[in-house]
């Protein structure tokens, strides 16, 4: 039986790009709590590319597990751009890996804080690599939480095979 996790996303891609990279990443997690590190850890090799993750449900956590600022917290919100940032790289930091990843957000059923259900904000830290991106995504709890894993290791996977492409060369 093949992992439900891993289907519909380029996760052995992932694995694969990070591996001929010599890369490592690491997760910080809130509302998927844990799913982004159990779908990596889903490809067979994935042990050599998958430093942890740190499940980061509750508020304090973000601060006491992965270094999001306690300002933050309190100005922004668990559910935020800024919180997403820290998120990735104190996973990155906290685990010493080449790349950090970042989950925050609201899978329902009630909105929080003023954020719909389905606003989800990932944070990515890398080699010279620091961005967050925004989700909108829809559907029930469990839908929305793939969907942020999946988008998660996309934007991964593209920060990855940027970061390690050749430049183009410059034409005279």
């Amino acid at each position: 039986m093949s992992d439900p996790l891993v289907a519909g996303a380029p996760v052995a891609e992932l694995v694969r790009a990070l591996n001929a990279a010599g890369q490592t990443v690491a997760t910080a997690e809130s509302l998927t709590a844990g799913l982004l590190a159990a779908t990596i850890a889903g490809v067979p090799g994935a042990s050599a590319v998958l430093r942890g993750g740190l499940i980061v449900y509750a508020t304090d956590l973000k601060n006491h597990l992965t270094g999001v600022d306690d300002e933050v917290l309190r100005l922004d919100g668990p559910v935020a751009a800024s919180t997403a940032e820290q998120l990735a790289l104190g996973a990155r930091q906290r685990c010493a890996a080449d790349w950090g990843l970042g989950l925050t957000g609201v899978a329902g059923p009630d909105s929080q804080d003023g954020h719909p259900v389905g606003t989800v904000y990932l944070g990515l830290s890398g080699p010279s690599v620091s961005e967050v991106l925004r989700l909108k995504l829809d559907g029930d709890r469990w839908t929305i939480r793939i969907g942020a894993v999946h988008s998660a290791v996309r934007e991964l996977l593209r920060c990855v095979i940027a970061a390690t492409s050749d430049p183009v060369p410059e034409r005279n």
